[in-house]
């Protein structure tokens, strides 16, 4: 995993690697290990390295192949093994054992139609000589991170958005997303940050940059694809094609030179990660596998006794660390510095600490549970979506199991459905939580996002795409980049494997919510390994975060809202007590980034 950087003068200027290496310092942390530059003329790349995947020199970037092309690329292609053999075949030779020099080769043998060929997570660009353009790409769900921004004298590209700010002061705050991210609760979004003009390519898209013109494209190479033959597969069928895809997933991101880790909660996700990944590395008579779980101050949602039990019955290392409230007021501002951006809720926190927890332990790779929730209908709100798709008696049998299904009653079930599946309703319960904010602001709210959302609930499959591609998964992924990269650490996310996603979105959603339960058909694979106090375990806790403990109601919270010059822009009045924590937090969270970037409206 790595840190890129480019930079193109329009008006010819030169470009000098001073002004490439202001911008690498800004994300020393996402490459301890190498950096690189390139410059050609008013062209020039940077690169930092974190080493995972031949850790001789030979493989630093960027990487020049063939006098025609330089490279600077951030992920793994984790079938870079098959694809070298199929390159050998058409003649090309290699150098290294790198997938970086593989990556570069499939793009001088297949062009641009080489992105269809990986499996893996990438942002990269390659400079292509003979064709005069710069050729960049984003995998298909969006894991590894790419910044863009243009104006009339310049085009700048990075894996995060301090690098750019090196080059361009952006102070502007977008107003929209601030919004959207205020009242609406959206943060992950298609193309925009809270960046006025910093834009990301969006999942499954490629930008061409045509240097002679100084003008460049976007277009999306990528969609999921519904394939009816898993559709029409049994129960047992498709328990049997979950788990096999699965462990393809799996072996596929064992492929490292360093140390391997895996986050372990008392749920289903990180638990069945954890139990194929060990399973796979004892047959290999690795013992460095260590699986990691980070425990909370409060009782009533800390997992760490269920992980405890998981690791034991497993017979896998294992970590817990239980950050104290001083170490999460010690690290409150730099983790909002560096993750750019406003974020939703303290989880990112838990997250951040279990991050960390893996560095002190010299992991390198991690295995992650991100994308579970969205394949496996994993969110009790999903329970609106089930009962639009279905009929009145199978709804009746649903309610029924509710409880056991997403632990919550048949009222609150009813409530979710009104609420998820009517925009109206949405809408008008969110335009009096924007009661807060002045007229003129509630009023240039855009809701037709969230009228997509809403009407997706319509189709299950179109609800999963929308949730992977444009709402709630781009923000899943992007704290997971940065939480990772904080630490200079490679995460992997086994169920964001396209291939695994193809299948799982295509098989029958009836073996996804069954018998009163979510995800069952992970369960029945679950089952295989672990106790039924894990597997039927209904209660879905996540990496809650101890909120009184760490960040207990005070007056000092309320003085860093009310100083924020954007919120007394935006607000109706001074805050002396704010009931609803989420957005409570939300309000500070502006405040500090505001602070910390010097941001106005």
């Amino acid at each position: 995993m790595c840190g890129i950087a480019g930079l193109i003068y329009k008006d010819k200027t030169p470009v000098k690697e001073g002004t490439l290496r202001k911008m690498t310092d800004k994300m020393s942390h996402r490459g301890p290990d190498a950096e690189g530059f390139f410059v050609h003329e008013n062209l020039g790349f940077g690169h930092r390295r974190l080493s995972i995947i031949d850790m001789s020199e030979s493989a630093n970037q960027p990487f020049h192949f063939n006098d025609k092309h330089v490279l600077v690329f951030n992920g793994v292609i984790y079938n870079y093994i098959e694809l070298k053999e199929e390159l050998k075949e058409k003649g090309y030779s290699f150098n290294t054992t790198s997938d970086t020099e593989v990556l570069v080769a499939s793009y001088d043998c297949w062009g641009e139609e080489c992105v269809k060929k990986f499996n893996g997570m990438w942002a990269f660009a390659i400079f292509d000589s003979k064709n005069n353009k710069v050729f960049c790409s984003r995998d298909r769900f969006g894991i590894k991170p790419f910044y863009y921004f243009s104006n009339e004298n310049k085009f700048i590209f990075a894996s995060e958005i301090k690098p750019i700010l090196e080059i361009e002061k952006v102070e502007k705050v977008n107003i929209q997303i601030l919004l959207q991210y205020l009242i609406v609760n959206l943060t992950g979004h298609f193309n925009e940050t809270f960046f006025e003009g910093i834009l990301k390519l969006p999942a499954s898209h490629n930008l061409i940059y045509d240097l002679k013109t100084n003008e460049f494209r976007i277009y999306k190479y990528y969609d999921i694809e519904f394939k009816k033959e898993i559709n029409k597969l049994n129960l047992e069928e498709s328990i049997e094609i979950f788990e096999k895809k699965f462990e393809e997933s799996i072996k596929i991101r064992l492929r490292s030179d360093v140390k391997i880790g895996s986050a372990l909660s008392g749920g289903l996700d990180s638990p069945y990660v954890t139990t194929i990944a060990n399973k796979i590395i004892d047959k290999q008579n690795n013992c460095g596998f260590t699986a990691i779980t980070v425990g909370s101050l409060d009782e009533r949602d800390d997992e760490s006794k269920l992980a405890k039990l998981i690791a034991e019955t497993i017979h896998v290392n294992h970590d817990i660390v239980t950050p104290k409230s001083d170490e999460f007021r010690h690290d409150l501002e730099n983790v909002i510095f560096m993750h750019e951006e406003p974020f939703a809720d303290l989880s990112v926190f838990m997250q951040n600490f279990l991050m960390k927890e893996a560095n002190k332990l010299g992991v390198k790779v991690f295995l992650d549970g991100q994308g579970a929730d969205e394949i496996l209908l994993g969110y009790s709100r999903y329970t609106a979506a089930f009962l639009r798709n279905h009929d009145f008696i199978s709804n009746l049998k649903f309610l029924k199991k509710v409880k056991s299904h997403y632990d919550i009653s048949i009222l609150e079930a009813g409530k979710i459905y009104f609420y998820f599946s009517s925009y109206f309703v949405r809408k008008f319960r969110l335009q009096r939580r924007g009661a807060i904010l002045k007229n003129k602001y509630l009023g240039i709210i855009n809701f037709s996002k969230l009228k997509k959302l809403t009407k997706s609930y319509k189709k299950i499959f179109e609800l999963q795409k929308n949730e992977i591609f444009h709402f709630l998964l781009p923000d899943i992924l992007r704290i997971e980049d940065k939480n990772s990269m904080l630490f200079s650490i490679e995460s992997r996310l086994p169920f964001l494997d396209y291939t695994f996603v193809e299948t799982v979105l295509s098989i029958n959603n009836n073996y996804k919510i069954r018998d009163g339960w979510s995800k069952y058909i992970l369960r029945r694979n679950l089952e295989k390994f672990l106790p039924d106090e894990v597997t039927y375990n209904s209660r879905k806790i996540g990496l809650n975060p101890p909120v009184n403990h760490w960040w207990p109601r005070s007056q000092k919270i309320l003085e860093t809202i009310n100083n924020s010059k954007i919120i007394q822009e935006i607000s109706k009045k001074k805050y002396t007590f704010i009931a609803d924590r989420d957005l409570e937090w939300r309000l500070y969270n502006i405040a500090v980034w505001e602070k910390l970037y010097n941001m106005k409206l």
